[in-house]
């Protein structure tokens, strides 16, 4: 999730560094009792659009305003530019991000964004009382819903980490930035890796994100240590052949997601 730590700071939600935090989830009730969180799409059934077909969001002028700060900010970062404004706006600079850059140089450009919204001060205050533990692990899955306007409709799940169930899982229905942008390459290079390793490794809390391109969900396991770049399912996904502009149909995997030599 590409810039996910900078909802947080641009006034979705204010999080207090304590170890007794706890988020509450902005959520909605259905007859089978699970939780639903809010989210502002623009379907009439209120569900996410059918796999090949794109799902219309009805973006707030807050959510706008998040997005101009992310894309100011991954254009300070890497030079490129784009006319267009909102959600596609900030799809297509990404696009450029992945056109004009290696695999590794597209992941050190969204860790850079990710560190320039949380100053190297408040990372040591964050890890010092948000420490790697259960509860850390389900305040970070809680605050991931306040980023529905980057990913889509979620929702807290129950996971199993190190032989523990807790509330640390959430499950993105379908990916708004996977599906908008139809793209392996920038799904793993600019959203799973970097932020995978920005929590990790900066924020001290691991974080495990699969994304599933048979349906364009996801799942994040905070508090569960991310596989290896070889032995991740996800750098031998191949391309989306009908939908990626610039898939290679009949490659095993993706051409933007090369494995270490």
């Amino acid at each position: 999730m590409l810039l996910q730590l900078e909802a947080l700071r641009g006034g979705a939600t204010r999080i207090p560094f304590a170890s007794h935090l706890e988020l509450k989830q902005p959520r909605r009730h259905r007859p089978d009792g699970v939780n639903m969180v809010r989210c502002r799409m623009a379907e009439p059934s209120g569900k996410p659009a059918p796999m090949g077909k794109k799902t219309h969001y009805k973006d707030s002028w807050l959510d706008n305003t998040i997005l101009s700060i992310c894309m100011r900010r991954l254009g300070n970062v890497t030079g490129v530019s784009t006319t267009k404004k909102g959600y596609d706006g900030f799809v297509e600079l990404t696009r450029k991000v992945m056109e004009t850059r290696s695999p590794l140089l597209q992941r050190a450009s969204s860790m850079r964004v990710l560190h320039s919204a949380i100053p190297p001060w408040l990372l040591k205050i964050i890890r010092r009382f948000l420490p790697n533990n259960q509860k850390t692990a389900e305040t970070f899955a809680a605050a991931t819903l306040y980023a529905e306007w980057l990913v889509g409709p979620c929702e807290v799940k129950e996971v199993e980490v190190n032989g523990t169930m807790q509330k640390s899982g959430v499950l993105i229905k379908k990916c708004r930035y996977l599906e908008s942008s139809n793209c392996v390459g920038m799904c793993v290079n600019l959203c799973k890796i970097p932020t995978q390793d920005f929590f990790t490794n900066s924020l001290g809390v691991p974080l495990t994100m699969t994304p599933n391109f048979e349906d364009m969900s996801c799942e994040m396991i905070y508090g569960q240590t991310p596989p290896s770049i070889e032995e991740d399912p996800a750098l031998q996904q191949p391309c989306f052949a009908t939908l990626c502009p610039t898939a290679r149909k009949k490659a095993l995997t993706c051409s933007k997601t090369p494995l270490p030599p």
